[in-house]
């Protein structure tokens, strides 16, 4: 039995809803499509995202920066030629729906790279620039284009971040050094056209080269106006030893991936915020693992996780993004299965997995967190959300995989409320609202029916039950079980 005190006239702390700040996404050219356009349309107007990131936006097949080619005689004239017409396309959607770019400046246009090294099924170029003056030149023209077509004060509401992943070989050829190269004369582009725009990195992964950021930017006079990196908890064997090259790593250490401890992300980002310093701190990437395909993704094991995390890191980042909102994602190809373990927030048909389930509990929150006593020594954790006029308890059971975890029978006993009537409980759980679950019930089809997907999307529906609170002396105390990597909300109405 796990047993937590509440008391509802308690001081409360702010609660923003960090979380919300940003979404990750696959490629830019993505944003082209109807169906990517419709499930991002959706998670702004239900989970309440506000920014979108992407990698690609530079890449080939948005075609933002080519070489002439003679036709007749085959050969590469040396001009070189801009288009930002579907950049424009991608942002004038997002703007209509309310939401704006975290423009990732990545990866480098073919016409400008130094050599051919690609990486993804979408083949993007990760080498350094040839010539990094065309890099500058590339940058600062798209910074006046976004300007001029948006107007100087929305632009400035908007982040650049140079690059993705630069610590890992796989998304940057160069070295530390040229990546600190490539950032200031992405920089200095962007200042060029106005002081006021932000400009961030390293965008590592493993909480990476944050120290080695700001000591490059302090010693070089080079203006750095937040600070974004990357994590996933099966990054903890690596993060732990972080001294060593990842050749290195994996040399020593590669049988201990995908093996985390419970709360580790909070660990990573206690001491990225402590590095940070005065500087906003963004996760510009985060999910409950960074294996593709995991079938994690897709089970109430994520909801649960996702809940613990973003309850254990409140206070510590400005904004964290999930790694993605949906799965039509190109890295490997597109999966076909309605449930690969890809790792959006919804499938590839739009359909909604327990982890957009809970950003939905999430973003019906208010923002003055009450403290919450007990539990020690349990799977089980609550949170504890109010408003004017509604309390909200967020109940949640998790365990990492191959540690011990079971039914918890919780009680909350509630403070400074006497219940008189019943509290609304909705649960996420291997029972409830669990599409995949249906899916396999169906037979697993890889290319559902109609009717199979609606089927589907109704078993991805929470349905809002009823608990029966005790009174006691000095308010009241609510029961109930908590299955493994279960989640349960609880409203209650306190006027």
């Amino acid at each position: 039995m796990a047993e937590f005190h509440l008391d509802v006239a308690a001081d409360t702390t702010r609660f923003p809803h960090y979380w919300e700040q940003c979404v990750g996404s696959c490629h830019a050219v993505m944003g082209l499509r109807a169906d990517w356009r419709a499930q991002l349309e959706k998670c702004r107007r239900e989970l309440g995202f506000q920014y979108v990131r992407f990698h690609g936006l530079l890449d080939d097949d948005m075609s933002v920066c080519v070489r002439d080619v003679d036709l007749f005689r085959g050969e590469t004239e040396g001009s070189l030629r801009y288009s930002f017409f579907n950049i424009d396309a991608i942002f004038d959607f997002l703007l209509s729906i309310g939401m704006k770019p975290f423009i990732e400046l990545g990866f480098m246009p073919s016409a400008l790279a130094s050599g051919p090294t690609t990486c993804f099924h979408y083949r993007a170029n990760v080498t350094p620039p040839a010539d990094y003056r065309e890099w500058e030149a590339l940058i600062r023209a798209l910074t006046h284009h976004l300007v001029d077509r948006y107007g100087l004060a929305e632009v400035r509401t908007w982040f650049f971040e140079v690059w993705n992943e630069p610590n890992l070989r796989y998304f940057w050829a160069g070295t530390q050094e040229e990546y600190f190269r490539l950032y200031e004369h992405a920089v200095r582009a962007i200042k060029g056209v106005d002081g006021e725009l932000r400009v961030g990195g390293p965008a590592t992964s493993v909480n990476a080269w944050i120290p080695d950021m700001l000591d490059f930017c302090r010693s070089a006079g080079v203006p750095i106006d937040f600070v974004s990196t990357h994590h996933y908890p099966t990054d903890d064997p690596l993060w732990r030893n972080s001294n060593l090259t990842i050749e290195e790593f994996f040399r020593q250490f590669g049988h201990e991936m995908g093996k985390y401890e419970r709360g580790i992300l909070r660990k990573m980002t206690a001491r990225a915020r402590e590095q940070a310093g005065d500087l906003p701190l963004y996760y510009t990437e985060w999910n409950i693992s960074a294996v593709l395909p995991d079938p994690l993704h897709d089970e109430p094991y994520a909801a649960a996780m996702v809940l613990k995390t973003l309850a254990d890191n409140a206070g510590l980042v400005d904004g964290y993004s999930f790694w993605t909102f949906s799965d039509l994602f190109e890295e490997r190809g597109q999966f076909a299965a309605p449930f690969h373990g890809g790792f959006g927030l919804q499938n590839i048909y739009g359909i909604p997995k327990p982890t957009y389930r809970v950003f939905e509990l999430l973003h019906r929150l208010g923002d003055r967190r009450l403290p919450v006593i007990g539990g020690v020594g349990s799977t089980a954790e609550v949170l504890a959300v109010r408003d004017e006029t509604r309390l909200t308890v967020l109940a949640y059971n998790h365990n990492v995989p191959a540690e011990p975890i079971g039914t918890e029978e919780v009680v909350l006993a509630l403070q400074g409320v006497a219940l008189n009537g019943p509290v609304g409980i909705t649960r996420l759980d291997d029972a409830h609202a669990n599409p995949k679950q249906r899916w396999i019930e169906l037979g697993s089809p890889e290319y559902p029916t109609r009717d199979e997907l609606a089927e589907i999307e109704r078993a991805s529906v929470p349905v809002a039950g009823e608990l029966m609170p005790q009174r006691t002396v000095d308010g009241s105390r609510l029961v109930f079980s908590l299955p493994p990597h279960g989640v349960a909300c609880l409203t209650i109405e306190l006027a």
